[in-house]
């Protein structure tokens, strides 16, 4: 299409829910407790760890980090979505829709980066104890999560950088409840190869590499486990990493139903239910997962409630 007969568009409809007309009370509702569940949730993990020095090891650095990150995820979709229910529009402009687009990469990239540096703690841990703490230096943790926080900010922002030099004409429908990048393209009538070659290609890397690290160090792990000779040993070295792996389950159970399957195969309701797990579920489940097979970890956050309460006496 030639650029003069375009006409350039201002917003964005999000049509993800819009199927369900009479249910907009029950989703708001639904949506406003899984939201708020997850916020209170990962405070308190981030409290529960910030305040017990006991707790300053590498997996708890990792764990005060993907908090953070399950913080983050669903604030760049869930606050947004509530509004548009509660106002009855499903409007987003072109510059929060970039936006949105943005921070819910680099938070979904950066979830996925955590969740292989602390497949690969476990890793350590279980394989290689007597040298976890020459292996797991505090050096090497940051380096890593710097890293990680380094890739995830810079990629997102290759793709919406390219994103913004598209033309979009007069089609603004988004069959989504956010601004997916696989949702906006087929919307643009600029050539979009190139944008789908870098998502094809980076996007899958980025997935595909870490996923198959975390499938290396379980297995890894599971040799080790096995080769120990008492139930009550390999029930404990299970112990240690079936948090992790549970996360890990759900991650990426969504995400390859959404982004490894042939389109054809999945609806857009299908797409944004696998969206829902890993953006609002995973994060509120994230919290009670680690917590409540945690002995360290809520007696920490009794600790730190109990002297909050003193304090406010």
């Amino acid at each position: 299409m030639e650029r003069g007969n375009q006409t350039s568009i201002s917003e964005f409809l999000l049509l993800g829910f819009s199927n369900w007309p009479g249910e907009q009370g029950l989703l708001f509702a639904l949506f406003l407790c899984l939201y708020l569940t997850g916020l209170f949730g990962n405070l308190l993990i981030l409290l529960a760890i910030g305040s017990n020095n006991h707790l300053h090891t590498p997996m708890y650095f990792f764990l005060a980090n993907l908090s953070l990150v399950d913080l983050c995820l669903p604030s760049a979709t869930v606050p947004k979505m509530l509004l548009n229910i509660q106002t009855k529009s499903q409007s987003i402009s072109y510059p929060g829709c970039l936006a949105q687009m943005y921070f819910c990469m680099m938070f979904a990239n950066m979830d996925n980066f955590l969740l292989t540096v602390m497949a690969y703690d476990r890793y350590v841990a279980i394989c290689h104890p007597l040298h976890y703490s020459t292996i797991m230096t505090p050096c090497l943790c940051t380096s890593l999560v710097a890293l990680s926080w380094a890739i995830a900010t810079f990629n997102p922002l290759l793709h919406t950088l390219m994103m913004a030099r598209l033309h979009f004409c007069s089609e603004n429908i988004i069959r989504h409840f956010f601004c997916d990048i696989n949702s906006l393209l087929p919307l643009s009538c600029s050539d979009t190869s190139l944008n789908q070659l870098m998502v094809l290609s980076v996007v899958g890397l980025i997935f595909v590499v870490p996923s198959l690290c975390i499938l290396a160090s379980y297995g890894r792990i599971v040799s080790a486990v096995m080769r120990i000779t008492s139930t009550e040993g390999k029930l404990k070295a299970f112990s240690t990493c079936g948090s992790h792996l549970a996360l890990v389950i759900l991650f990426y159970g969504a995400i390859a139903g959404i982004y490894m399957s042939p389109s054809p195969n999945h609806s857009t309701e299908e797409d944004s239910a696998a969206s829902v797990i890993f953006m609002v579920v995973a994060p509120v489940l994230n919290p009670f997962i680690y917590s409540l097979r945690n002995n360290e970890l809520k007696g920490s956050l009794k600790k730190a409630l109990g002297h909050g309460k003193i304090l406010c006496q």
